[in-house]
């Protein structure tokens, strides 16, 4: 699951227990212009034994690679090898509005980084000419005085697991060919297919076979309830997330969500959403995100229901499911994930 913690950091972490002990394996963190994820990881990592942990997501432009490779290394440390790098590009509103970084070439950034995080992690003297980084840096770009160096520390892991949050064709092949795995967001698995499904068997005949499987990480929110009133009121509980994404998170022509829900069928509605969300009718541009993106991308319904749901998913190809339990305590979340693990666990 994805660490909620608008409710208060410490609150959060400290029902981390009761989750780890009703059988959660990994729990990501987010980094978008909040808290860091690195301080409150290692806060984690404190406080659990089993439980793995995971940045959702460092975004690439925002540390150098070598720093994320060392910010890898002292969470896997900390945490006893429990820790999973994600990485993502992000978007220009938050890359250039926020940290005020160019938004450029996030493919070519992102195999660069990956290639020198691990060779970070074999404790390999850094050298690496690409493209983008240059390590260590050339003379004329600077003193001259640079010199290739080593990660002091032993890694507790030589290669840490690392996922690629990605939506677009080549970046999904990209995260296909070079990680151990493949985060998408509002995945719906009847579309996935056909979606992304020729980038990922491109990636994958480029693929090591040292990377085992991919592993296919997809977010759901997730409620088991009898009531149908009660599922749709959470079901439009979603909505205005959506709305946001698709109508409001970028700038017409330049928002990758908007263009996941065109790629999905549903062009229309993504136009009338983006149109109604710039014009700032926030309500309107809700109302307008079709049901069935909203229905098939959660885990929302009587029990019967999410276990059918967790077939479709798995036969798609998805490996690792991250729940938002949407409950109103912390027992009726930890019950949630009890249940969905006992259904799970039945296929």
């Amino acid at each position: 699951m994805t660490l909620d913690y608008s409710g208060g950091f410490t609150g959060a972490v400290a029902e981390l227990a009761d989750y780890e002990k009703a059988g959660l394996d990994i729990v990501f963190v987010p980094e978008a212009y909040s808290f860091d994820a690195v301080s409150q990881l290692g806060f984690i990592a404190a406080r659990t034994e089993r439980l793995e942990i995971a940045s959702g997501i460092l975004q690439i432009y925002t540390r150098t690679p070598a720093l994320t490779a060392m910010t890898a290394a002292g969470l896997d440390y900390v945490s006893g090898g429990r820790f999973t790098l994600g990485i993502g590009a992000s978007g220009p509103q938050v890359i250039e509005g926020f940290h005020g970084v160019p938004y450029t070439a996030p493919l070519g950034r992102t195999r660069e980084l990956v290639e020198i995080c691990r060779q970070v992690w074999r404790r390999e003297l850094l050298e690496h000419q690409g493209r983008y980084y240059q390590v260590p840096l050339p003379a004329e770009r600077g003193t001259g005085l640079g010199k290739p160096l080593k990660l002091i520390n032993q890694p507790v892991r030589a290669r840490i697991p690392i996922v690629i949050a990605a939506i677009g064709p080549k970046n999904v092949q990209l995260a296909a060919e070079i990680a151990e795995g493949w985060q998408p967001i509002f995945y719906l698995p009847e579309r996935a297919g056909e979606v992304w499904g020729d980038s990922l068997a491109a990636g994958s005949a480029l693929r090591d076979p040292a990377l085992g499987p991919l592993d296919v990480v997809v977010t759901a929110p997730l409620a088991i309830t009898e009531g149908k009133d009660t599922a749709d009121a959470l079901l439009n509980a979603l909505r205005p997330m959506l709305a946001l994404y698709i109508g409001g998170m970028g700038a017409r022509g330049r928002n990758f969500y908007h263009d996941l829900a065109c790629r999905y069928g549903f062009g229309a509605e993504a136009g009338v959403i983006q149109d109604r969300y710039l014009a700032g009718d926030r309500a309107a541009a809700a109302a307008a995100v079709p049901d069935e993106l909203v229905r098939r991308s959660s885990l929302i319904g009587p029990a019967g229901y999410v276990r059918d749901r967790l077939e479709v998913l798995r036969g798609s190809g998805v490996s690792t499911l991250n729940v938002t339990p949407m409950a109103g305590s912390p027992g009726e979340r930890v019950r949630l994930v009890e249940r969905i693990r006992d259904l799970a666990g039945d296929l």
